[in-house]
């Protein structure tokens, strides 16, 4: 069995915690990669994050940005969270639970039992190009935001017109995305085993309220001035299109796949207030 550990980077309290859980790994003879940034605080030797969609099990300790950095890198692969952060909607093993924890999912694994839970991710296409999954939000915004900003669009569910409008940008959030930037811009809290996908335009004009839809659903918008659009994943990777531009959200064919117990969600939503 391979397992990857990856921790927050500039966190010596994450690069600790990395370093005690090798340990017990290989005296289970588990081989075990570490990201470089964090062999590099280890002085051990490392290996490049996006190598570790090999792996059979990834270990992300710190927030949940943490776990998602490691989910965009090691596509598919189960990855249990260790949460040294406020909230933890994904991470939710406690530092002090971390050896058992993923020693459990070892064994999981070893026992071809390994239990895990699977959150829907969304993509961006545009002529060709496609985004990597967003397991939060895809937006399409202007080149900046506020008075002199912003995008001309129209957006359609289904081929169906919804709004046409101008505003800072357009944000398709998943449910595990409706917690993060999605709130942030008056959009509702969503629970994550619902199929639903979140439409909330930015700062609108003259738009509509965020409109749930299925997951299965096409949303496309669809500038129609010559302010370029740039389009971000879970806010990176940032990608520029000269307008006009029609781009594309539609549930990726990989979901994001956590691995170990499971955090209370209502629990986690009382650490937002």
């Amino acid at each position: 069995m391979q397992t990857g550990i990856v921790a927050q980077r500039n966190n010596p309290r994450a690069a600790s915690l990395a370093g005690e859980l090798r340990d017990a790994l290989v005296d289970r003879d588990v081989e075990v990669r570490i990201d470089e940034s964090t062999a590099a605080a280890l002085d051990l030797s490392g290996s490049p994050i996006e190598t570790f969609d090999g792996c059979d099990l990834v270990v992300a300790i710190g927030g949940d940005g943490t776990l998602l950095f490691a989910a965009r890198n090691a596509d598919g692969t189960p990855i249990l969270g260790v949460n040294l952060g406020e909230v933890g909607f994904l991470n939710a093993v406690p530092p002090e639970d971390a050896e058992s924890a993923v020693l459990d999912a070892v064994g999981e694994f070893r026992a071809d039992d390994l239990s895990v839970r699977e959150a829907s991710r969304l993509v961006a296409r545009v002529d060709g190009w496609e985004s990597n999954p967003a397991a939060n939000e895809i937006v399409i915004q202007g080149d900046r935001r506020g008075h002199g900003g912003g995008l001309e669009y129209a957006v359609r569910v289904d081929g169906s017109v919804y709004s046409e409008s101008h505003a800072d940008g357009v944000l398709v959030s998943t449910p595990t995305g409706s917690t993060a930037y999605n709130l942030s811009e008056g959009g509702p809290i969503v629970h994550p085993d619902l199929e639903i996908a979140v439409v909330n335009e930015m700062c609108a004009r003259d738009g509509m309220p965020p409109f749930a839809v299925e997951l299965d659903a096409e949303v496309v918008v669809s500038t129609t001035g010559s302010e370029p659009a740039i389009i971000t994943s879970d806010g990176r990777e940032p990608r520029r299109f000269e307008g006009p531009v029609e781009v594309s959200i539609s549930r990726s064919e990989t979901p994001l796949r956590i691995a170990g117990p499971q955090s209370d969600f209502f629990e986690a939503l009382g650490k937002l207030s």
